[in-house]
């Protein structure tokens, strides 16, 4: 249920096109006040969004809830770092979302970089399978990227909202406003292209 949301200065109610910009603020204002509801109301409404930019950048589901978690958490600390004089607070959310999934994602590529290091030193302690394990994570993300970034739009608009956006075949549907066989008959046609490039990708 959205906030019932006045005009400060005069009481009246504010018109529909203002009233997502002032909920969003008292939602806020709530937040810094201690409202636990108001976290549940901004998760509600912006979790699938933040998910869904993270997705995009990582490609493991539990590191993906980890950084949409310490996104909401960060907010709950410092929701003075949101304004909205900058954008709404989705776009501030999926902003510094993505920014902890780049971090993130460095940080994990270091990490295997530095156990291919450790291999070739002779020092690393454990199996070469970890460190072979480590380099195909790294590579598979990359190839997996490349080849979702190369599929024409109508086919990895899909893939992109049911894979990394975590919708549903009938949210797909409604939000590009096609029928859901076509959705459908998009998402497995880019599958086969995605599969299709990745093979031709580690045969060179």
């Amino acid at each position: 249920m959205d906030v019932a949301i006045c005009d400060q200065s005069t009481g009246a109610p504010l018109s529909p096109t203002d009233r997502p910009a002032a909920i969003e603020v008292e939602l806020v204002r709530r937040l810094a006040a201690g409202d636990h509801g108001a976290m549940g109301e901004v998760y509600r409404r912006h979790s699938g969004a933040v998910l869904g930019a993270v997705s995009r950048v990582l490609f493991d589901r539990a590191r993906c809830e980890d950084v949409v978690q310490d996104v909401f958490i960060t907010l709950w600390r410092r929701p003075d770092r949101f304004d909205p004089e900058r954008g709404c607070l989705r776009t501030f959310l999926m902003t510094v979302a993505r920014t902890r999934a780049i971090d993130v994602r460095r940080s994990d590529q270091a990490r295997d970089l530095r156990e291919v290091r450790r291999s070739r030193d002779g020092s690393h302690p454990g199996p070469a399978a970890d460190v072979e394990g480590a380099v195909l994570r790294a590579a598979m993300a990359e190839e997996v990227q490349a080849a979702l970034a190369a599929l024409p739009h109508r086919t990895r608009a899909p893939i992109e909202l049911a894979f990394y956006g975590a919708r549903t075949y009938t949210q797909v549907a409604a939000e590009l406003g096609l029928p859901e066989g076509t959705v459908k008959s998009q998402i497995r046609s880019g599958l086969r292209q995605l599969a299709s490039t990745l093979d031709d990708t580690r045969r060179r």
